[in-house]
């Protein structure tokens, strides 16, 4: 009770103190709301968006709020999970979000459902998608909608949704486990910048450290843009001289890399992602090292996995280069067929050797995707 009465009364006395307008390294923002709390229930916070432009995220609609509004972890999520399904224009996307890291991402394969592209991001990692946010690069349908209810979550967040569909999300009386579930209404997902070649309409990312410093940096962007972008590893070094991957990868397979590195990007490091036929089969992050990104990838997968099957014939994404052999060995003992990786090791000769003694296929991407949020 005393830990309660205490974190009353901090709220009581910061909510609504923020400032309507506030100035961050030259730009103007203006406030949206007091949040609910910030990281933490104790954490007051506010949410703002740039004066001049509202933004995909800072000009959503709320069509259904839950008990109370949104935290701080809310809107980091919506942005995380938006930040995955924005690449997938022209195909149904889903990303399941949870504390700011993706607990599973799918994107439509021939012939199937809205409903099923979102079970596949589910039921990726069904433990943790529990009290997740949910986001769509589609209007949401009314079959979608009944199998999001089935489940608890915290938020929804889409372009558009069906008539039906709002009305399933509102039948408190239907649905008692996700009478609260907040419905959001989203701008134009295509306005969000993906590319490197999009630097221009990008907004600078800010990060306050400890003392109030802080970096201003550019946002993070990718070069890769479609499977023609995939090239094979190459690497020369005196020990192994000049190796160049040579195990053939398929059409469906280089797709599936590409998507797993774009989740990647949303991944905090050291991270790492398994693909398979458009769903990621697991996600390794926040380690510390390479190889137990990857080895935490291939437990979990183990451990928590709902669906049948295994890893074989998967593809990984790793969003730093690989320093010694060890990461492709294992990526390979588990099933894994093709891998895509930035170069930057002194050993990258020595990793492509192995990955063709291995037959995994390696691919170097042109850059490096750290995510250290």
């Amino acid at each position: 009770m005393a830990v309660e009465l205490s974190r009353s009364s901090y709220l009581e006395k910061n909510v609504g103190d923020f400032a309507e307008i506030i100035e961050v390294a030259g730009k103007k923002y203006e406030k949206v709301d007091d949040l609910r709390y910030g990281t933490n229930p104790h954490q007051p916070a506010a949410y703002y968006r740039p004066v001049e432009s509202a933004g995909v995220i800072g000009g959503m609609e709320i069509l259904k709020n839950g008990k109370s509004g949104l935290s701080q972890t809310n809107l980091e999520d919506i942005s995380g999970a938006l930040n995955i399904v924005k690449f997938c224009s022209g195909t149904p996307a889903c990303a399941v979000m949870k504390h700011v890291n993706p607990s599973g991402a799918a994107v439509g394969c021939p012939g199937e459902t809205l409903k099923q592209v979102y079970m596949k991001a589910r039921d990726a990692d069904a433990r943790a998608a529990f009290g997740s946010v949910i986001a769509f690069n589609v209007k949401v349908d009314a079959e979608t909608a009944e199998e999001i209810m089935s489940t608890f979550v915290e938020c929804v967040v889409a372009p558009d949704f069906e008539d039906e569909a709002l009305k399933i999300f509102h039948d408190a009386e239907r649905f008692k486990l996700n009478k609260h579930v907040r419905i959001i209404k989203c701008g134009n997902i295509d306005a969000l910048p993906k590319y490197c070649s999009d630097a221009a309409q990008a907004v600078d990312t800010i990060k306050i450290l400890a003392d109030g410093s802080l970096i201003v940096a550019a946002p993070l962007l990718t070069s890769l843009k479609s499977i023609a972008d995939l090239k094979p590893a190459c690497g020369e070094n005196s020990r192994c001289g000049k190796q160049v991957s040579n195990v053939a990868c398929s059409d469906e397979m280089k797709r599936d890399l590409l998507f797993s590195w774009y989740v990647n990007i949303s991944v905090r490091s050291n991270g790492v992602v398994i693909v398979a036929n458009g769903q990621t089969l697991s996600v390794g992050t926040g380690e510390q090292d390479r190889v137990g990104a990857i080895e935490q990838a291939i437990a979990k997968f183990n451990q928590k996995y709902t669906g049948t099957g295994s890893l074989a014939n998967s593809v990984m994404s790793s969003d730093g280069f690989f320093p010694f052999e060890d990461g492709v060995e294992t990526a390979a003992a588990a099933g894994i067929k093709a891998i895509i990786a930035p170069a930057g090791s002194l050993r990258d000769a020595d990793v492509i050797k192995r990955a063709n003694e291995l037959g995994v296929a390696l691919f170097h991407a042109p850059e490096r995707i750290f995510s250290h949020h």
